[in-house]
């Protein structure tokens, strides 16, 4: 089965990519989901550390996704991309809804050692330290569906999702964007090492997606054979409202586009 969690999809790497995922409670990422879609399999979040080449430069990042089903398929919902570089953070949202956001990200390999680090607003919210525990091998098909969302709350509406006196209001209400993604995993190489989520009001990992059990990492060398990125539906604009106020370019809720308090 395409996108079972646990596979990388959604970008297209160039150099291995880190991959790292931990268990969480269901009901958290249900309460990060906006309505329409739901939980599937296992409650778990995967975090993509990776660099590749955008705009004629390298492009360090890191994603965040939950397993969510829309539409009856099943795939994941990104709740932030971090990158370090500014000119693909705001026409990617302004285009296709891409939740990018400011970030500094730290990766790099030194033999079997893998080292990163992510930091914004001052705060390194993750750090990942480990070695190669395997040598690679050949992972299979990967790819799957990763949901994105579209929207733009209407010029002088109210200042952020909870002002409750003002109604809902969009120049363009929110809609699901697909980015569909087919491919092979070229090299898998699993790690073992230690992953450190950190406190912080911009990337609340802690408070909104507790760790409840014991990580797991791989690097991941891909080839993608395709890529789409469609507009796929409607979500219900009065639901979403609350959802619509986030931390940033991520979708984490957020108050007047900070952290709320």
């Amino acid at each position: 089965m395409t996108g079972t969690p646990g596979t990388p999809g959604g970008e297209i790497a160039g150099i291995p990519k880190l991959t790292i995922r931990y268990p969480t409670r269901r009901d958290a990422i249900e309460a990060l989901l906006p309505p329409g879609m739901q939980p599937w399999g296992e409650p778990e979040v995967q975090v993509g550390i990776y660099c590749v080449p955008v705009n004629g430069e390298p492009e360090h990042g890191v994603s965040t996704k939950v397993p969510a089903r829309w539409a009856g398929t099943e795939g994941w919902y990104t709740l932030g991309i971090g990158i370090d570089q500014e000119s693909a953070i705001f026409i990617s949202r302004e285009t296709n809804g891409q939740p990018k956001f400011p970030c500094e990200v730290r990766y790099f390999r030194l033999g079997e050692r893998i080292e990163a680090s992510c930091t914004h607003q001052g705060y390194t919210f993750l750090t990942y330290s480990g070695t190669v525990s395997t040598a690679g091998e050949a992972g299979g098909d990967i790819g799957g569906d990763e949901w994105w969302i579209k929207v733009s709350r209407a010029v002088g509406g109210p200042g952020d999702a909870d002002d409750r006196r003002g109604a809902a209001r969009y120049d363009f209400p929110p809609h699901v964007v697909r980015v569909h993604t087919e491919g092979t995993a070229v090299a898998v190489e699993q790690l073992q090492g230690d992953l450190q989520l950190n406190d912080s009001p911009w990337d609340p990992y802690t408070e909104l997606l507790p760790m409840t059990g014991k990580p797991s990492a791989c690097l991941v060398t891909s080839r993608f054979t395709a890529r789409s990125i469609t507009l796929d539906g409607p979500l219900d604009p009065e639901g979403f409202w609350p959802h619509a106020d986030t931390i940033g370019g991520s979708r984490w809720p957020g108050l007047r586009g900070g952290p709320r308090r």
